[in-house]
């Protein structure tokens, strides 16, 4: 399962965003290091189900929108010189490690200082928490690649030696592969052989956008002053109220609104006992979802997984022309593919065995045998032939 880590300075919104796109029990409150332990949990991905087009109700989506789970890991807040174990800055950046991608919440109101303490509204410039923490998590690599810089350089005396390899194999456990540092190195235009500590560290930061792609949130901006909000608009961002989000979604579960997250609006529903404070605070959240065309929450784990990370969703059958498994139920899953993937890693993906045991695969639009080249297509329906089963 693809997982994204949710990181970011104390008191910036991170659990309230962790917990609306959960509904997990994560611990809310205005002080730092609230999130003492990560929280994990589930979310979900909006996506449209095809069995509308296809003519088949499948049980499995909610008016032809199909939501897909993903992991979400809200881990503790980082404070500046965490890459040198202040804070719980060593615990939060092994966390890291778990993750595809980085959603960084960045407080938008400017309410909250460097360590995460209050501070009057827009008193905190928003631009310098987006840097901080590209800045920590980039020190941190840098100190872990130094640590081993001097078994790095004996080793490169011998002549078919690979530095870059090498340095795959020092960040393994963050899933950094040898196209990741190769593609890095050539962005920077650096020799690493020769490489001073400046160079070092931009080849870092480099690594890190590579590997860890981040999508940076403005949360909060229901309640950012204008200045914050201009600071922050010539960024590539997304604006958002999990506060919002949160309020919407228990409401729905309430019965009191009609609202899928991700839906630009939301209807309440008639008959519903609300008092005149709750209906007034749905009207702020109306407000601002007509302003950013929604809460904000839903499309940034959409623009996450969809965008950042270059996902498709394909969904396997054993019957294609019924579109259901074995179990004769219809178009029961939904997979996370990279853009490029063949049928064999579907194959594969839906397990190991019937991918050692792949023939061939049909598209259950068309009917027709498809090539083991064919690149998957977002919302393609597929049958696996395979030997084994």
């Amino acid at each position: 399962m693809i997982t994204l880590a949710i990181a970011g300075k104390p008191n910036c919104g991170k659990s309230s965003f962790f917990k609306a796109a959960t509904l997990a029990q994560a611990e809310i409150a205005s002080y730092p290091f609230t999130t003492i332990d990560a929280n994990h949990g589930v979310a979900y991905v909006r996506t449209v189900c095809p069995c509308k087009e296809m003519h088949v109700p499948c049980g499995n989506c909610v008016d032809g929108i199909r939501f897909v789970p993903v992991g979400l890991i809200d881990v503790a807040g980082l404070v500046p010189d965490a890459h040198l174990g202040r804070g719980l800055g060593n615990q939060f950046l092994d966390h890291l490690r778990q993750a595809d991608a980085i959603l960084h919440i960045v407080d938008a109101s400017g309410a909250t200082d460097a360590e995460g303490n209050p501070v009057e509204i827009g008193s905190r410039d928003p631009i310098k928490d987006i840097e901080f923490l590209q800045y920590e998590i980039s020190m941190w690599m840098y100190g872990i690649l130094s640590r081993n810089w001097a078994k790095l350089q004996r080793q490169a005396q011998a002549r078919e030696f690979s530095l870059a390899t090498a340095i795959a194999e020092v960040f393994a456990g963050l899933g950094i592969t040898y196209e990741h540092v190769h593609d890095a190195t050539k962005t920077v235009g650096v020799d690493l052989r020769t490489a001073g500590e400046e160079e070092m560290v931009e080849f870092c930061r480099e690594l890190m956008r590579i590997s860890k792609p981040m999508l940076i949130v403005g949360n909060k901006a229901d309640q950012a002053p204008k200045k914050c909000l201009d600071r922050l608009a010539g960024r590539d961002l997304i604006f958002a109220s999990a506060a919002g989000e949160l309020a919407l979604r228990m409401a729905a579960e309430g019965k009191f609104i009609r609202y899928l997250p991700g839906d630009r609006s939301f209807e309440i529903l008639p008959g519903a006992n609300l008092s005149a404070a709750q209906r007034a605070a749905l009207q702020k959240i109306a407000v601002f979802m007509e302003k950013f065309d929604g809460t904000g929450v839903q499309k940034a784990l959409d623009t996450a997984v969809f965008k950042l990370l270059d996902r498709i969703v394909v969904f396997p059958v054993e019957d294609e022309h019924k579109l259901t498994d074995s179990k004769g139920r219809v178009l029961p899953d939904a997979f996370l593919m990279k853009r490029g993937s063949t049928p064999r890693d579907l194959a594969y993906q839906v397990h190991s065995d019937i991918g050692e045991g792949f023939l061939y695969a049909i598209d259950a639009r068309t009917g027709m045998r498809i090539k083991d080249t064919y690149e998957l297509k977002n919302g393609d329906i597929i049958k696996i032939v395979s030997v084994r089963r």
